[in-house]
């Protein structure tokens, strides 16, 4: 899937900063069409008269801030997420790579899904409070705020409630990783050139395509597992889901029964939409993080331009660069010291 490109003359800290901004920024503009999504896969009657007229229902029952319900709880997952997911990845690269440090684009994908499952098994609990913000009325609260939802579904329901439906995180991950594959696996014929070639454009394309196509065939998956984030007999109208079921096959039975095999795709509209502003705010907001970071280690001229420092080995990570500056300088003034005293 569309991913940020490493780079080296980063630091981990410095990565893991551009990343966070620009998960952050991208989530929080795109956060109307997330919210648009998550009440149509639950069904709540603000989602039931097609896509533009839930914006306008939205609005209309609880303000502009409806909005950026949950926003705040999606965003502070996004820092253990990519943390765990990323730890976990190249663990598992490392572990299947052959003596020549190869790995297969399978294998590779395969370690993608298990680090995000790892990463999701972490941070579930802040997805469920997530979607029961984005679910209730933000006019009528049941919740105010991300440290009131957990602790609250936590005295009320129990620990096992902050992980309901995480199930269905494992079993979507595998049409997910297909889709992922297939996709990738026949670029070069969609481009007619090999892979080592792709543009930044054509990468961007690419996942994009990718993120389109595999979330739509693990789509059912996730319609169903915020159904079962959402239920809850404590609250009003059951969380506001459209169907009532006892466990997770049963609100498969349920809703293919009562609303439909084509209602478990509800909300792909805004999902599909979202693909595009979501990846391309990713990687522009990542790219303006990095040139700032990377003119800040002396790499490049300007924090507003690509332009080389002439000079500087770009191979070098920022430490050695540190290093090899303080060596330089060191010698410099070393052999200055030296000529002033030749010279009394």
């Amino acid at each position: 899937m569309a991913s940020v490109k490493k780079d080296n003359r980063l630091t981990s800290s410095q990565s893991s900063m551009c990343v966070g901004f620009a998960g952050v920024f991208s989530k929080t503009v795109t956060s109307p069409l997330e919210v648009v999504k998550i009440k149509s896969q639950v069904g709540t009657f603000y989602c039931k008269k097609g896509f533009w007229q839930s914006f306008l229902l939205i609005y209309q029952n609880e303000g502009i801030r409806g909005f950026w319900k949950g926003n705040l709880a999606s965003c502070l997952r996004l820092f253990p997420y990519t943390a765990v997911h990323l730890t976990t990845y190249k663990k598992l690269v490392h572990l299947h790579m052959d003596e020549l440090g190869f790995i297969s684009q399978w294998r590779a994908i395969f370690a993608g899904g298990l680090a995000g499952i790892a990463a999701a098994l972490t941070t579930y609990p802040l997805e469920v409070a997530e979607t029961r913000l984005i679910v209730q009325n933000c006019r009528q609260p049941t919740y105010v705020g991300v440290a009131h939802t957990l602790s609250k579904i936590y005295r009320n329901e129990g620990l096992l409630a902050l992980y309901r439906g995480f199930s269905l995180t494992l079993l979507g991950a595998f049409p997910f990783s297909i889709g992922c594959y297939a996709v990738y696996m026949n670029l070069d014929k969609l481009w007619q050139e090999p892979p080592f070639r792709f543009t930044p454009l054509q990468n961007f394309i690419n996942g994009c395509l990718a993120a389109g196509v595999a979330q739509t065939l693990s789509y059912p998956f996730e319609t169903v597992k915020r159904k079962m984030q959402a239920q809850s007999a404590r609250l009003p109208h059951f969380g506001g889901v459209d169907v009532h079921f006892s466990g997770m096959m049963d609100c498969f039975i349920q809703v293919v029964k009562n609303k439909g095999v084509l209602s478990l795709w509800n909300g792909l509209t805004a999902n599909t939409i979202k693909i595009v502003p979501y990846f391309g705010l990713l990687f522009t907001c990542f790219e303006m993080c990095k040139q700032g970071c990377l003119y800040r280690n002396g790499y490049i001229v300007s924090p507003l331009s690509y332009k080389l420092a002439p000079g500087v080995d770009q191979s070098l990570g920022p430490y050695e660069l540190e290093d090899a500056k303080r060596y330089l300088k060191n010698r410099n003034f070393g052999s200055g010291e030296s000529s002033f005293r030749n010279r009394w």
